[in-house]
Parts: structure tokens; C-alpha cells; sequence
């Protein structure tokens, strides 16, 4: 079965009235995780809008291999359904016991309806769908947009690890703010002075190493 891929072809720029990164060369994004990093207003979210067909590109051409999941804090759902109503609702029979499984392990109130949940808790039900709405029969694409909004240290970790162990046929596109200089990435996508740049997957990347470099 071929691999999800996200491609961006040379001189692919994203922007509004102008431009605010470009390639320089072609990108090509395959299975696994891959962080995208850039300073505030630098274009993360609206790479992800442009790859999520909200946005049009300025210039060049991209492509998706994928089934693909848009995953931001933006999400909303009805504020009397509870995280329970909503796996039902979004989650595929057989890994609903598993949405519940996770829910459990971060501490999520099932049961409690959505608009009386933390931001935090709102963050893992929205996660923990999308995780779970996932496939290996299928090419999965997600892009995930500031995940980390609004949760505890130990539910990052909990997601951290969920990811390097769930690669197979999943592509994640992750926009994230680092508060460790110890945090590795096995692929970076960074956007600096107008240049969208993959740092190839050959060596992890620490964060330490990495922050000085974007501006």
C-alpha cells in the first residue's frame, strides 16, 4: 500500500495579500511525525490551512496522499454532548473502547458535558476523536495545530508517546512551542526569514539547537 505523502513543489508559497514563505526546493513528507516550527505569525497555521484546502496558494502546487484530518483548537461541538455522545457519534465501532481507554488514561470525564469541560479537557476529547478516527487499512494525514493548547505536562507526554508509537500509514504535520530545550524531533519543517526548509528525518533535532536558528 503506498505511504500518506504531503509534497510541496518548488517555489509553493503561502501568504494573503503577500507572501509569507516559499519553498526553495521541493518538500516531500512521508509516514511519521513531522514538526513544523517558526516563530509567532511566521505562517504555521496558515501552511496548514492552505494544505487543509482553506486557503489558496500564492504560487507552486501541493500534494495530498491521504485521508486527511484538520485538528485545531478551533474545533467546537454541541455543548450538551458529552465526550462519550461524541466518540459515538465520530469514532468507528471497533476502536470507540479505545477512544474510551485513552480518555480514562488522561483523566477525561466522559460523562461530563462538553461545555462544562476545561479547556485542557476539551483539547483531549478533540485529540483523542481524531486519534481514533484514524485507519492502517487507509492513508492518514493529520494536521495538527497547536495540540498542546491548554494541557498538562503529562497529557503532553501521554500524546508524545501515542505518536511515536502510532506511525504506521499515519503522516502527522504537528505546530507546537517547545518548553523543553531537550525535546527531539525526528523531522522538521521550519519557516524562517520567508523560507519554508525541511531538516531531513537522517537525525533527530533538538530543540536546543534548533530555537536560535529561527527568526
Amino acid at each position: 500500500m503506498p505511504q500518506p505523502k504531503i509534497q510541496l513543489s518548488e517555489q509553493f508559497a503561502i501568504g494573503y495579500k503577500q507572501p509569507l514563505a516559499t519553498t526553495s526546493d521541493e518538500i516531500s513528507l512521508g509516514e511519521g511525525n513531522h514538526y513544523l516550527l517558526a516563530r509567532n505569525g511566521r505562517g504555521k497555521t496558515t501552511l496548514l490551512k492552505t494544505l487543509a484546502g482553506n486557503l489558496k496558494s500564492k504560487s507552486g502546487s501541493f500534494q495530498i496522499d491521504g485521508k486527511l484530518q484538520f485538528v485545531n483548537e478551533f474545533l467546537d461541538f454541541d455543548r450538551e454532548l458529552t465526550p462519550t455522545s461524541i466518540f459515538k457519534a465520530l469514532v468507528p465501532k471497533k476502536r470507540r473502547a479505545e477512544a474510551i481507554s485513552m480518555a480514562n488514561k488522561v483523566e477525561l470525564d466522559v460523562k461530563k458535558p462538553f461545555g462544562q469541560l476545561s479547556r485542557g479537557n476539551r483539547q483531549k476529547t478533540i485529540l483523542i476523536m481524531a486519534e481514533c478516527r484514524t485507519s492502517p487499512a487507509i492513508q492518514n494525514i493529520m494536521l495538527l495545530d497547536e495540540p498542546f493548547t491548554g494541557l498538562d505536562a503529562f497529557t503532553q507526554q501521554f500524546f508524545l508517546d501515542h505518536w511515536q508509537n502510532d506511525t504506521a500509514n499515519t503522516l502527522r504535520l504537528i505546530t507546537c512551542h517547545p518548553d523543553s530545550d531537550e525535546m527531539q524531533f525526528p523531522s522538521v519543517v521550519t519557516i524562517t526569514d520567508g523560507k519554508l526548509t525541511h531538516l531531513t528525518n537522517e537525525q533527530s533535532h533538538r530543540w536546543s539547537s534548533l530555537k536560535d536558528q529561527l527568526n
